[in-house]
């Protein structure tokens, strides 16, 4: 176990970059709230700036081997956390804009062969949110159908909100998946479903 303090940023960096999770673990520590307060400041938003924190620092694990050749840390972490929000913030708009076109793209008056495909793809999507693992039905049927936030998830099942993202994640992947494959799904839907996807990463 590395005792805070014990080693030198540059160290922490090298150790962490072959694998020492301890090392890692530390470097999260001393920065996560100071990354939080950054990006709160940003957004206004409390869970995104947690969701980034997160996002960030796993990303940062999974490319470890490049951490011992960043030379001035601080800046590159918190200019990392700023272009993700910035991503974050143009997935909230592309996904808005889906819904606009969305709305638009019903008809007032439609026939009785979209009325019927319509019927159909509702069908289609209920079968296989039912075909879904429970507790990632469960998650998923409290968040798309009574707006609930992930903590409120959390807190409700007693399980941690990275698990409800988690299972989140999972059955919006398997969705899409699955809706790719039938051929009376609509583009805006499908193309709804996979923003949504990015956006829960």
């Amino acid at each position: 176990m590395i005792a805070a303090g014990k080693y030198p940023e540059a160290e922490l960096l090298q150790l962490a970059a072959s694998g020492e999770e301890p090392a890692f673990t530390e470097l999260f520590r001393l920065y996560q709230y100071r990354l939080f307060g950054f990006i709160y400041k940003m957004t206004g938003s409390a869970d995104m700036a947690e969701d980034i924190v997160q996002e960030v620092f796993l990303k940062l694990w999974q490319n470890r081997q490049e951490l011992g050749a960043i030379q001035q840390f601080s800046a590159y972490l918190f200019r990392m956390a700023q272009n993700q929000a910035i991503n974050a913030f143009k997935r909230m708009a592309r996904e808005t804009l889906i819904l606009a076109e969305l709305q638009q793209s019903v008809h007032p008056q439609p026939d009785a062969a979209d009325t019927l495909a319509a019927r159909q793809l509702e069908e289609t999507l209920k079968k296989l949110i039912s075909q879904l693992p429970p507790q990632q039905q469960l998650i998923y049927l409290l968040s798309r159908e009574q707006g609930l936030k992930h903590e409120e998830i959390a807190e409700r099942l007693r399980i941690a909100p990275g698990t409800v993202k988690n299972h989140m994640i999972q059955a919006l992947r398997t969705l899409r998946q699955q809706l790719t494959n039938y051929p009376g799904a609509s583009l805006f839907l499908l193309h709804f479903i996979s923003v949504a996807t990015a956006f829960e990463k």
